[in-house]
């Protein structure tokens, strides 16, 4: 190799040290819709006169129309360019955020567009297609670093949990300052997001050369048609729906859950420790699916999941917390394993967009748990009107947890019926 061969390929191996870099500080700051809990409470009472699922289905909606997002970013990052994708991303997440911290409250709906669908949809553009463009640097190493950049999306919940928390409190407190801090949160994605799409750019072609190129999996690469007629996306989509149900619905109702053990001192505890132990999870899980492989990671995830879920009621004092942050773990792995797992079984040329068509199972499993944990917790608020309630029993919401369980244990059987299909080496 010439010494300008090899100048040019360590040149280009910046680029790619830079666009994993500007990855984790974009998905950095996505990680401010894990930390919704922070805002339900003041939400519901401010903007929904005390509809606990009414102001979910915010949180919901950015999810489920992140999937959207990513589906259209995928397509048109493969027609343009993913800089300019995630730049296009930014602009209308931030719009979002800025216009839904003037929403009043008698036109509550509106918070589900402006937060809600226009964060979703500028979340979706940025999301997948910085995997994708990840993954394209590192095809030997997918588990890996798709750990490394999902997981810096659970740590944004960490750093901005405190931050956030602070803010609302200088802006007027619960049920006055979370508005204003949508404000704030509107030029923080602006400035990360424009700056990080400058250095998003995809590796050239061939880039990937030597021992590393014998160590990447060679996997044919699926179309988005051509995916969507396979069984192996119905059972990958429908598995996510079905992990992610107990996982979303603590990250919701973390904070009111803690509040309702008699912990509100401290229920912020919830917050960082659901955020911490799901960046934690998206990474080490990752690895690991390296070397055990995507689908029998994720068995273990769901198995974790199903039994974790059913302990909600029975944790007493702090415990609470260690089984938030257990349950944050697993959920990250989830979260952390699939897109490998889509990558492995469609290829790496479509990865943003058929990672955004798997993450419709995800979308749709974010409304249904957010509808199912919101009703119960209006239940267990209107059960302390009730004599003979005891306070610090959350019992009214463990149906929704055992729902949950449930939906895991089905996803079990998803599982092993797409190893049994495609007869996984690993």
């Amino acid at each position: 190799m010439t010494q300008q061969s090899q100048s040019k390929t360590g040149e280009t191996k910046k680029q790619g040290v830079h666009a994993v870099i500007a990855a984790i500080a974009i998905q950095l700051t996505l990680g401010v819709a894990y930390i919704w809990s922070v805002f339900q409470t003041g939400i519901a009472n401010s903007i929904f006169d005390g509809n606990n699922a009414a102001a979910a289905l915010t949180f919901s909606i950015l999810l489920a129309t992140l999937t959207v997002g990513s589906v259209i970013g995928g397509k048109l990052a493969a027609k343009y360019t993913t800089r300019r994708v995630i730049f296009i991303g930014g602009l209308i997440l931030a719009a979002g955020f800025f216009l839904a911290a003037f929403v009043p409250a008698e036109l509550s709906w509106l918070l589900w567009i402006t937060y809600g669908a226009m964060g979703g949809v500028g979340m979706g553009f940025t999301y997948s297609t910085t995997i994708a463009c990840a993954q394209k640097w590192y095809p030997h190493k997918k588990g890996f670093i798709t750990g490394i950049i999902v997981s810096s999306l659970g740590l944004g919940g960490v750093v901005f949990t405190p931050v956030v928390e602070k803010l609302i409190a200088v802006f007027g407190g619960t049920e006055a300052g979370e508005q204003k801090t949508f404000m704030v949160l509107s030029a923080v994605f602006l400035i990360v997001c424009s700056i990080g799409s400058i250095f998003m750019k995809n590796p050239p072609d061939g880039y990937i050369t030597g021992s590393a190129a014998s160590n990447a999996v060679t996997v044919k690469s699926y179309s988005s048609s051509e995916m969507l007629k396979t069984p192996q996306f119905y059972l990958t989509a429908l598995t996510y729906l079905l992990a992610c149900m107990g996982g979303l619905m603590m990250i919701g109702f973390a904070k009111p859950i803690a509040v309702a053990k008699e912990l509100e001192s401290t229920a912020t505890i919830g917050v960082l420790a659901i955020s911490m132990f799901n960046s934690a999870g998206r990474l080490i899980w990752g690895m690991i699916s390296d070397k055990l492989g995507r689908i029998n990671t994720i068995l273990i995830l769901l198995t974790g999941s199903a039994v974790l879920s059913l302990l909600v009621n029975l944790a007493a004092g702090y415990s609470i917390y260690i089984l938030i942050a257990f349950i944050g773990f697993f959920y990250g792995g989830i979260i952390g394993t699939f897109p490998s797992l889509t990558a492995d079984l469609f290829g790496p040329k479509h990865m943003a967009t058929n990672y955004g068509f798997v993450l419709l199972g995800f979308g749709a499993g974010a409304i249904i748990s957010s509808q199912i944990a919101g009703f119960y917790k209006n239940s267990l608020d209107k059960s302390q009107l009730v004599e003979g309630y005891i306070k610090g029993d959350v019992s009214a919401m463990l149906p929704a947890f055992v729902i949950a369980s449930c939906c895991a244990a089905a996803g079990i059987l998803m599982m092993f019926a797409l190893k049994a299909l495609i007869k996984p080496k690993n």
